[in-house]
């Protein structure tokens, strides 16, 4: 859909720069080191929140791309990176509100409202447009000039006024109620740790006696468990291999290699994979088989060790070299061992131990998960308790799937929302 066909009679389309003139003022080298600004990165912009991040900042300290002048009505439309869809609308900004370069600064021309324009531009056709048009594939990117020729609808300046009053009151409406439910989320996010914790360390039965043991972080356990190091559980641990990979999943008969993202979740993933290149061998000591326990080495501090149990594959999947391969010790329930692998008392170990300098990437030797000190029940337990996690996640992914579709439904309801108003197809805006 383009945005400057099919208008209401009455409606005009035009190029975005006969009705705003862009990137007008920007600070020069001789700025004073010690000015201070308030930076907007293009990381601190989103198309349903705006500006999220503002970093005050001297002219000094600021990256030398902190360079555009914003003034209240200005809209910033990144033109870097452009899949982020990094636009904002700003109503007031400060004195001394700069915008990093990466941004086309719009400014609205007399006659043209700043609310109604705005929203143009968040709107999912303009959006399309300006991503269409960018170049480069990791770092997709459009020009200034290129920008302010996409076509805009533009109605009269008093139904201008209506529809950004209309927007403002109505996804204001939406966004509050895409809140609760995402609320909602945290909180059965928040309830299944909670609940598979309990189970790790205190069992299932809250009668039972209780002692301690013997470590400030643990506290009490059952007075008939243990508590042991992992490597009294394990027979062998394994390191992947990840050769260069074709950017696309393996399809049906080809050979694939796992990225860490396999175990991100609360289930194994294995759609989170690489195909091989035909050209190399597969090394087939490293497939994938059902019951194998998947450990990420290097991931993001929040991710790093995240386990998943392997209980269907469609083979010929390899697992890389920043995952770990753990083969269990006889009297061991693998189902009990990833609710260990993946609660709190784990993540404590794990960001003790922690090596890389990397805000985005940390690792985990083989020690730190062969050394993890964790209760251990007796094998019927072990079981139960598995048995158990897995009905508690059944039930709460059943909820939460629930709740997820309904936020999906409302922010596609949201976005259709401001296309039909920027495009004159809603009538009735009271």
């Amino acid at each position: 859909m383009k945005l400057g066909r099919h208008l209401p009679t009455g409606w005009k389309s035009q190029r975005l720069k006969f009705v705003a003139t862009y990137n007008d003022e920007a600070l020069p080298e001789s700025t004073d080191d010690l000015r201070e600004i308030d930076y907007v990165e293009i990381s601190g912009v989103s198309l349903e929140s705006g500006i999220e991040k503002v970093d005050r900042l001297t002219f000094y300290q600021a990256p030398s791309r902190a360079r555009r002048v914003v003034r209240s009505g200005d809209i910033l439309i990144s033109t870097v990176r452009t899949y982020l869809k990094a636009i904002a609308t700003v109503k007031e900004a400060s004195e001394e509100l700069i915008a990093s370069t990466g941004f086309c600064v719009i400014r609205p021309r007399s006659g043209v409202d700043s609310g109604f324009l705005g929203w143009v531009a968040k709107s999912e056709p303009f959006v399309s447009e300006i991503v269409s048009r960018s170049v480069g594939v990791s770092y997709p990117a459009i020009n200034a000039g290129e920008l302010v020729d996409i076509e805009v609808p533009l109605p009269s300046l008093a139904r201008q006024h209506r529809i950004a009053q209309f927007l403002d009151e109505r996804t204001a409406q939406i966004d509050a109620l895409i809140q609760k439910k995402q609320a909602l989320l945290e909180r059965l996010a928040e309830k299944r740790q909670a609940l598979i914790t309990q189970a790790v360390t205190k069992g299932l039965d809250p009668t039972v006696p209780l002692k301690p043991s013997g470590i400030d972080w643990l506290g009490d356990i059952p007075a008939h468990w243990d508590v042991q190091r992992l490597r009294f559980c394990v027979l062998k641990i394994e390191q992947g291999w990840s050769p260069q990979c074709e950017n696309r999943p393996a399809e049906g008969g080809e050979w694939g290699v796992l990225k860490v993202g396999c175990v991100n979740g609360d289930q194994y993933d294995e759609s989170e994979n690489k195909a091989l290149p035909p050209e190399l061998d597969p090394i087939e000591r490293y497939e994938v088989a059902n019951g194998d326990i998947l450990v990420s080495r290097a991931n993001t501090k929040e991710l790093l060790g995240s386990a998943a149990l392997v209980t269907e594959t469609q083979g010929k999947i390899i697992f890389s070299d920043k995952l770990y391969r753990i083969h269990l010790a006889n009297g061991v329930c693998p189902e009990y061992l990833i609710g260990v692998l993946r609660s709190p008392i784990s993540r404590l170990q794990y960001e003790r131990d922690a090596t890389g300098t990397s805000g985005s990437m940390q690792n985990i030797g083989q020690d730190t998960i062969k050394d993890l000190i964790h209760p251990m029940p007796p094998l019927n337990e072990q079981m139960a308790i598995g048995s158990q996690i897995a009905s508690w996640r059944a039930a709460l992914d059943r909820v939460q799937s629930s709740v997820s579709l309904s936020v999906e439904q409302l922010q596609e309801y949201r976005a259709a929302l401001v296309t039909a108003a920027v495009t004159g197809q809603i009538e009735d805006l009271r």
